[in-house]
Formats: C-alpha cells, structure tokens, sequence
C-alpha cells in the first residue's frame, strides 16, 4: 500500500511581487519521506523491514530513502540490523514521535520568515513591526505540528 503523501501535497500558494505565484513548503521531501517510512514501520510492528520494501511499496527512491533511515536511525527513532532477516524497525513509541521533531530532524527549526535580505540579516529586524506576528504565526504552526503524531497518522489510515 502506497501511503499518500502528507505534506508535499500541503503547499499554500503566494503572490509575490508582479503577479509570479510562488509555492511555499512548510515540510520537504525528507520530512515527507521520513513520516512515510515511519509509518510502514509502524504498521509491521516489532519486524525488521527491508529498507528495499519501503522504497518499493512508498516509490521513494533507495538511495534517498537509506539517507533518510540513516538520520532516524541517529535520532535514535529506529534500529538497523544487518543480514538475512535484517531491515530497520521502529524503536521509540508511535505516540512519541511528532511531526515537529521531525521537522527539526530534516529541516532544522521551522522558520516562515528568515528576514534576510541580500544574504544578510536585515538591518530593519529588530524595529519591524511585521516580525513578531511572523513569529506568532511561526509558534502557532510549531504548536499544531507538535500535536500530530505518527500514532495519530496511523489512525487515519484505520491502522
């Protein structure tokens, strides 16, 4: 079963300046990945699973998608073992793991706004009053995706 895509799906669009729409991402493609490997995992509780089946069964590319086990792997979310009968399986609890830590896993802290300007930090971000409602918007998002976990995910899925 090919699980939907969660995120990548969830874009909101932007005009900017001239009329030129620009898609905005709140989650990438690592995120994404990353929510639908764990989510194969979840379901074959307490089984080694090929990193292969994954791939197969999510169309994620392999190469990309060992890159993605290997940082959960790190983040200490699932274990490897080698061999026949080896694979990946997740270790830390369903319910434990938000889409937030994940987020801060493969995109670092979730930022709508990183007032640059020019490469640079811009000179006018400690006076700007549009800032601190970025930053409200940025916690409210923070809060919402820390509340929606793989658990909850799965339970959509009726799994």
């Amino acid at each position: 079963m090919i699980l939907p895509g969660f995120f990548l799906t969830d874009t909101m669009r932007v005009s900017v300046w001239g009329g030129k729409e620009k898609i905005m991402k709140l989650l990438t493609k690592d995120t994404d990945y990353a929510v639908r490997a764990l989510i194969v995992l979840a379901l074959d509780k307490k089984k080694f699973v090929s990193a292969r089946k994954i791939s197969d069964t999510q169309d994620i590319p392999y190469q990309y998608l060992r890159q993605i086990l290997k940082k959960l792997i790190s983040s200490k979310l699932i274990d490897s073992r080698e061999g026949i009968g080896g694979g990946v399986q997740l270790v830390a609890d369903p319910a434990g793991i938000t889409i937030l830590e994940l987020i801060n896993i493969f995109q670092g802290e979730l930022e709508l706004s990183d007032c640059m300007f020019k490469k640079q930090e811009c000179p006018k971000r400690g006076s700007c009053v549009l800032r601190p409602e970025i930053k409200r918007i940025e916690e409210t998002v923070c809060t919402e995706f820390q509340k929606i976990t793989i658990k909850d995910l799965l339970k959509k899925l009726g799994g």
